[in-house]
């Protein structure tokens, strides 16, 4: 078979992970004291020519667990007001729910064995949604349960910038600081600069030549 005729398949690029790019916005730093307020997730897709392209967003306002702690500086810095009923917040399990379903359907649709988060500072976002799915008792979690790809890293590496903002001008991305710690603009604009990484590192043909070794 012509390998140049192989359509790429999204399984083959990740060792069968699909990337969903997650961000969420908390009452605080600790996942198992402070409220997880926001939380969306940018499923990524791969077209013909084997490029990364954000492919479905999802998101939830999340309603406080029973006893969480509400920092008033993160409060401030996300803007923030949990009892606004405004919101359409609903509870954790709930939110988890409407996030895992449609990347459930992007794992089984893509081949893929599971999903793994994509996050700017990976390990904060995954340890918040680790404690809800515990502290729920929600079922099938479609994460792995502690391997992520970190943007800080890889626009480390491509940019030598490891501050979003700083990270997305370095890509040559829009980045707009009056939208940012909104949980579905800051995943958005996360999603758009791993594409924008990995899309360059495949072109430079460095992934392809490593199969090799």
């Amino acid at each position: 078979m012509d390998e140049q005729n192989v359509t790429p398949l999204l399984k083959n690029r990740f060792r069968g992970f699909l990337p969903v790019v997650v961000d969420v916005e908390t009452g605080g730093f600790n996942p198992q004291t402070d409220a997880l307020l926001e939380v969306a997730a940018v499923i990524i897709g791969m077209d013909e020519n084997g490029a990364l392209h954000p492919a479905e967003t999802v998101a939830c306002h999340v309603t406080p667990f029973e006893g969480a702690r509400l920092e008033p500086a993160a409060l401030k810095f996300t803007g923030i007001d949990p009892h606004n009923p405004l919101r359409g917040a609903v509870g954790e399990r709930e939110a988890l729910s409407q996030i895992a379903q449609p990347i459930r359907r992007a794992v089984k649709a893509n081949g893929c064995n599971r999903a793994i988060l994509v996050g700017h500072n990976a390990a904060f976002d995954l340890n918040f949604i680790n404690a809800a799915v515990e502290r729920s008792g929600f079922k099938r979690n479609p994460f792995h349960p502690f391997s992520t790809f970190d943007t800080v890293s890889l626009a480390g590496l491509a940019y030598g910038q490891t501050v979003l903002a700083r990270a997305m001008q370095a890509a040559g991305l829009e980045w707009d600081n009056d939208q940012a710690h909104s949980a579905i603009y800051d995943a958005e604009k996360t999603a758009e600069l791993f594409c924008r990484i990995v899309n360059r590192w495949d072109r430079v043909g460095v992934h392809s030549a490593t199969d090799s070794l």
